[in-house]
């Protein structure tokens, strides 16, 4: 399994930026695709992930509203489109996978168990 994330950068407050993650090495359409944050001090936080096979999607309460979740399965990608950026924002961005079925996965707890993480993103967004 091999995630790459790509699209941080340094933004304005209010501004929007379009992660990427680039799966290889599995079977995209059965796998569930999350994107979790952390910044410096804190506990890594969950904010979203999608169902690449029924494309369900789960958002945290923090993003809910602003960011959007969707995924090409043709290209293997899962997007992450910020908007309304804000300064607590700012972190390191990763994505994760973990298969839907027969795995230890959840839509009761959509963020508590994925076994495969890529090497992150900086997103930074100045006040």
């Amino acid at each position: 399994v091999q995630l790459v994330e790509s699209g941080g950068d340094l933004v304005q407050a209010g501004g929007s930026l379009r992660l990427s993650c680039a799966a290889s090495g599995f079977t995209f359409d059965d796998f569930v695709i999350g994107w979790f944050r952390q910044a410096p001090g804190k506990e890594r936080e969950g904010i979203s992930c999608i169902s690449a096979s029924d494309g369900s999607t789960y958002y945290s309460d923090s993003v809910k509203g602003r960011f959007t979740i969707s995924s090409d399965n043709a290209k293997n990608t899962v997007y992450l489109q910020m908007n309304s950026l804000k300064p607590e924002d700012t972190a390191l961005y990763y994505c994760a996978a973990e298969p839907q079925y027969g795995s230890d996965w959840s839509p009761s707890d959509p963020f508590g168990d994925f076994a495969s993480w890529g090497q992150g993103t900086q997103v930074t967004v100045s006040s």
